[in-house]
């Protein structure tokens, strides 16, 4: 039972939904990396919940960084991450605390934990999980941005309304960095919204197709077979609760 991942530079993940803190343990980054605390923090703004598209859970998310930095660089050893939970409402969820919601990890994290688990809003299966994983990227994020690798990811597709593809890329991607809808062609956004907030009425959700562009990366990144990049990109990209394919 880990929740690890990673070889050279490992992710540990900890916390539940509904307890005092999440966070995660960044290990085998080298020394002397610049972590910057704005880019950081503007990561997470992008994460949070807005209006009445997303979670009604409204939290402050800022990152502390316990070990790990000095100065504003990596010293090389573990660098631990703490996101404290102040929207804590564990008795919302006593009376379903025996009905597992469909799909939800309640019944297999019950059956895997035996019942010791924290229950309250998806306890460490929670998508608020996602938030030290934000954190962690935004310093790679920098790491592979001095190396001249940049990833942007824009809202391809919602319920049948498609965004327009990548053109100039450099532009595109440099618009992309300052949005908290991430979409290529403005004028889909409120129709975009429109559609989420019409679904959000009936109670229903809506699902879509999410584009990432990564430039700068060389050739001969990965293992032949079983290690490939895609492979684990993949890995990494379904310990997300709400994907359910990946293509290249």
């Amino acid at each position: 039972m880990k929740n690890t991942i990673g070889n050279n530079i490992t992710m540990t993940l900890f916390g539940e939904s509904h307890g005092s803190a999440i966070g995660a343990v960044l290990d085998g980054v080298p020394s002397g990396i610049k972590v910057n605390m704005d880019h950081i923090q503007a990561q997470m703004e992008k994460r949070k919940a807005k209006g009445n598209i997303s979670t009604s859970r409204k939290e402050a998310d800022e990152v502390e960084i316990l070990s790990g930095v000095k100065d504003g660089y990596t010293e090389g050893t573990p660098i631990a991450i703490l996101v404290r939970n102040t929207n804590v409402r564990k008795e919302d969820y006593n009376a379903m605390k025996n009905i597992p919601r469909p799909s939800h990890a309640d019944y297999s994290g019950h059956m895997k934990y035996l019942g010791y688990e924290d229950q309250s809003g998806g306890g460490h299966f929670s998508g608020r999980l996602t938030a030290p994983i934000v954190a962690c990227g935004a310093i790679l994020m920098d790491m592979l941005e001095e190396k001249g690798i940049h990833i942007q990811t824009h809202i391809k597709m919602l319920h049948g309304i498609e965004d327009r593809d990548f053109e100039n890329i450099e532009e595109d991607m440099k618009y992309l960095s300052t949005c908290d809808f991430a979409v290529l062609d403005d004028t889909k956004k409120d129709e975009m919204l429109k559609e989420i907030e019409n679904a959000r009425s009936q109670q229903d959700s809506v699902g879509g197709i999410l584009e990432t562009m990564i430039v700068g990366v060389g050739a001969g990144i990965g293992e032949p077979t079983f290690d490939t990049v895609e492979g684990e990109l993949s890995k990494a990209m379904f310990s997300i609760g709400g994907i359910k394919g990946v293509e290249f």
